[in-house]
């Protein structure tokens, strides 16, 4: 029986195209040039050195200053990643953070140490690893994605302390197809500002933090590619569907040949959407739905701008508040808020109060940890707990109405006390301010709001359902448990009624969707027939989006 070596040798003899699969993390096409890092640590392996005597004293002191150095590196980077990729990304690092201080680590750091005579960079590399191996014995996916969590932190404790500072990421060739055995947090967002054609990976699930990092930078992307930093070699020629999960070293010219119809045969229909995607969706019956796109900075806004979203359907705050030692101040949210919303000037914007709690976390807020925060003090629960917070955010919306068409989004709604709260500082800002109340919504992401909706609309002008955490409420369901994988569904059958029976309970409610459910095209109609009057989704998928909405009679 041949080995993949012998296939692969007796390919290069006759350069015959060999398929090999693996899993999509982030869907394109792609055909390049391969560059194959076996690691991307930057790090030898370390081994300690029986033959020298260490100091302890010295050893826990430089342990403790890298601690130090590299907290304060993850601030700058957690900043960074909200601003120039997602805020709800950010959140890595800043576990990041709390893992590394943890004093249940820091303990077993030194005592590793101090027990066995090690120097800092052999004590990291051992803790690290057995709380690492820890995570890998548990079975769920939020497990395994800690594994990484602690890899990630062990490789940049341990270049802190042996004072590297590059990354090999820094020096690959543009356009490059590149073959690693696993990414990173860290890693990812070092491609954020290189133009990488691809990405394969030995290792990788669809929902690690890596993979979230990739699809929002746009890379195609595979996993699960058996020995691929052995068995592609760098220079090799590659096509990929992401999608599909396929990679072809050695294309001949049929295979380019096919590749590229495919590839303009998607090109040109992404043209041919775009080429109407200023224009308003209207169905087939004359509705016009509004599309909408979900922004999180500023080169969020402007690229949704460019893609012909009709407004700003969900605006997150976190990344303003999140990586940060303290809150923003009135005059910085007004700035910052004022500067992403910019592409939208005069059009409807839809701002969503502070979303925090759950796995953001805002250390400044001093709050005691949480056995399971998904169920705990999270958006508004929080908000009511800080009333300041609330009011120094709705003060500075309420600024920039002459701007923008202003409307307001409160987060994690439960019961009509929530709204109602939200309502009644909202009007004692405008009255203050002396402004107009802007439009005020509630999201509708449990199952007590779904519930509620004759309660709390009394207090609103609109409601936007929160699918995502919707659907993981509703089935008891972590959409990040491997064990609960087969009660979560992207699109159950409940939540098509859910959203009717809010229809049916408030008819004259506008309704919005602003999950990912709202751009996926194979409910674009369903949706709208439920009683969804606007979506609101990433800004590629407006045009999209809007052509479906054409092509739909209701």
């Amino acid at each position: 029986m041949k080995t993949s070596s012998d296939i692969r040798s007796t390919a290069e003899d006759s350069l015959i195209p060999i398929v090999t699969r693996g899993a999509c993390i982030s869907v394109g096409f792609a055909h390049g040039s391969v560059c194959v890092l076996d690691s991307l640590t930057g790090l030898p392996d370390a081994q300690p050195d029986n033959s020298s005597i260490i100091s302890v004293e010295v050893e826990v002191n430089r342990l403790a200053i890298a601690i130090k150095f590299v907290s304060q590196e993850l601030v700058v980077l957690a900043t960074r990643v909200a601003k120039e990729i997602d805020a709800n990304l950010a959140v890595v690092f800043n576990s990041h953070i709390e893992i590394l201080n943890d004093k249940v680590v820091t303990d077993e750091l030194q005592k590793e140490i101090v027990a066995n005579l090690l120097p800092a960079n052999i004590a990291v590399l051992r803790v690290f690893l057995r709380w690492e191996k820890r995570f890998l014995l548990m079975e769920s996916i939020f497990s395994r994605e800690k594994a990484e969590d602690f890899r990630d932190i062990s490789v940049r404790l341990r270049k802190a302390l042996a004072g590297v500072t590059t990354h090999p990421l820094s020096s690959i060739p543009e356009h490059c197809v590149l073959v690693v055995p696993r990414l990173l947090p860290s890693d990812t967002v070092h491609l954020a500002n290189r133009a990488v054609a691809a990405i394969l990976l030995e290792y990788g699930s669809f929902g690690s933090h890596s993979a979230l990092f990739t699809r929002q930078l746009g890379i195609p992307c595979v996993s699960d590619i058996s020995k691929a930093t052995g068995f592609f070699k760098s220079g090799d020629v590659v096509v990929i569907d992401a999608a599909q999960g396929i990679v072809t070293l050695n294309p001949n010219r049929k295979i380019l040949e096919d590749f590229q119809v495919r590839v303009n045969r998607d090109t040109l229909l992404k043209a041919k959407f775009k080429e109407r995607a200023f224009e308003l969706a209207v169905t087939e019956s004359g509705d016009i739905i509004k599309v909408n796109a979900n922004i999180g900075c500023a080169e969020d806004a402007v690229k949704a701008a460019e893609d012909g979203a009709d407004g700003v359907g969900l605006y997150r705050l976190e990344h303003l508040y999140i990586g940060k030692t303290q809150p923003p101040t009135f005059e910085q949210l007004v700035r910052e808020v004022n500067h992403t919303l910019a592409p939208f000037n005069g059009k409807s914007v839809c701002v969503r109060l502070l979303d925090v709690g759950s796995d953001k976390v805002v250390p400044y807020l001093g709050l005691p940890e949480e056995g399971n925060p998904a169920l705990g003090r999270r958006g508004i629960r929080l908000m009511r707990e800080f009333p300041e917070l609330l009011e120094i955010q709705l003060k500075a919306l309420l600024s920039l109405m002459e701007d923008f068409d202003l409307q307001i989004l409160i987060p994690m709604v439960t019961v009509a006390s929530d709204v109602a709260f939200v309502a009644n500082v909202l009007s004692k800002c405008c009255a203050e301010l002396s402004v107009k109340k802007p439009l005020l919504g509630a999201m509708i992401e449990t199952p007590a709001a779904v519930l509620s909706v004759v309660q709390i609309a009394p207090y609103v002008d609109f409601f936007s359902f929160g699918t995502n955490d919707l659907i993981q409420y509703i089935f008891a369901a972590d959409r990040e448990s491997a064990l609960a994988d087969v009660y979560f569904n992207e699109a159950p059958e409940v939540i098509f009624r859910l959203i009717e029976k809010v229809h049916n309970d408030v008819p004259a409610m506008p309704l919005s969707v602003c999950g990912e459910l709202a751009g996926n095209q194979l409910y674009t109609e369903r949706l709208l027939n439920c009683g969804v009057t606007s979506l609101s989704v990433i800004s590629p998928l407006v045009s999209t989006i809007k052509h479906n909405i054409r092509n739909i009679g209701l």
